[in-house]
């Protein structure tokens, strides 16, 4: 129903739940493939580098670390719910102390700028 307000007279419609879960499902997958080409071209970048950057090792484990927990798990398997929100939440408590060293190293960064070819 539309449902009129007094001032204006504008008439406002209920959002339709199921259109906006199916363009947030939408979104969400292109961000999750568009994660998967910069880690695809910054793995590739790596591999060219090779062996002699300083964290060649760390990287690759990284970058397959990745590659495999970007896999979809079925989230209506009750079994696996509990876990999955384990994982969740460390991900989340990861992410945080990843953002608060950034904000870290850039406020205390020096001029000296080391690039990954070097």
């Amino acid at each position: 129903k539309q449902t009129p307000t007094a001032p204006s007279e504008k008439v406002y419609h209920p959002i339709n739940i199921n259109h906006y879960a199916t363009k947030k499902s939408a979104a969400q997958s292109m961000l999750d493939v568009a994660l998967l080409i910069a880690n695809s071209s910054q793995l590739k970048t790596v591999l060219y580098v090779g062996p002699q950057y300083h964290f060649y090792i760390p990287l690759i484990n990284l970058y397959f670390a990745d590659f495999k927990t970007s896999a979809k798990y079925d989230l209506n398997d009750v079994r696996k719910q509990s876990r999955l929100n384990s994982m969740n939440n460390m991900a989340t408590v990861f992410v945080f102390f990843i953002v608060l060293i950034n904000i870290f190293i850039t406020s205390f960064a020096t001029q000296h700028h080391y690039g990954l070819y070097m």
